[in-house]
């Protein structure tokens, strides 16, 4: 329930799908090694995901939309730098640097399931991509992956820093937000 002070920036759905794809990720990270099938089927639930959002991304709520917080280069380093001297704006919704560090994450996030499904394909012949003679460029693939969840580490830690960052700039806690929905007005 709202609070008079409150308003509901992020829907359940985006809710649910923030935290799921945190754990997914995790899940797929911790057992790349250790349980194959399960990396496997915790890649495809990642793909699913991150298919949800896109789609949500254009037809959800407000503060879901890409056309809400989706900025250009210049707008995204703009507020960065007034970030960094202390003085960006608040935003109700993800901010120039927060919409740019969501779309990194989704195309890193698509670049590693697609290449980790191509991978399955070309190293043991199953899966979607099974019948397309992918164990030709298996060392290109592998590259990709590697390549793609390394990106992720990186933009992973840099998204949680930007959140308590910017929860301290504006005295708000962004992490409270993405579970309950609500954020000051």
């Amino acid at each position: 329930m709202n609070q008079p002070d409150m308003i509901r920036v992020w829907d359940p759905l985006v809710r649910i799908f923030h935290w799921l794809l945190a754990v997914s990720f995790a899940i797929a990270w911790y057992t790349q090694e250790a349980n194959y099938e399960l990396h496997l089927q915790t890649g495809y639930t990642i793909i699913g995901l991150v298919c949800f959002r896109t789609l949500w991304g254009f037809i959800g709520p407000t503060h879901a939309r890409f056309s809400d917080f989706v900025s250009g280069p210049r707008r995204v380093l703009d507020y960065t730098k007034s970030l960094l001297r202390q003085q960006a704006s608040r935003h109700l919704g993800h901010n120039p640097a927060g919409g740019m560090m969501v779309l990194l994450l989704l195309i890193a996030l698509l670049v590693v399931t697609i290449s980790g499904i191509a991978l399955d394909g070309a190293e043991n012949w199953s899966g979607p991509l099974a019948d397309m003679e992918l164990y030709r460029h298996k060392q290109m693939i592998l590259d990709i992956h590697v390549w793609s969840t390394n990106a992720l580490l990186i933009l992973i830690p840099l998204h949680i820093l930007g959140v308590i960052h910017a929860s301290i700039a504006h005295r708000e806690n962004l992490i409270k937000a993405m579970i309950s929905g609500n954020k000051r007005i």
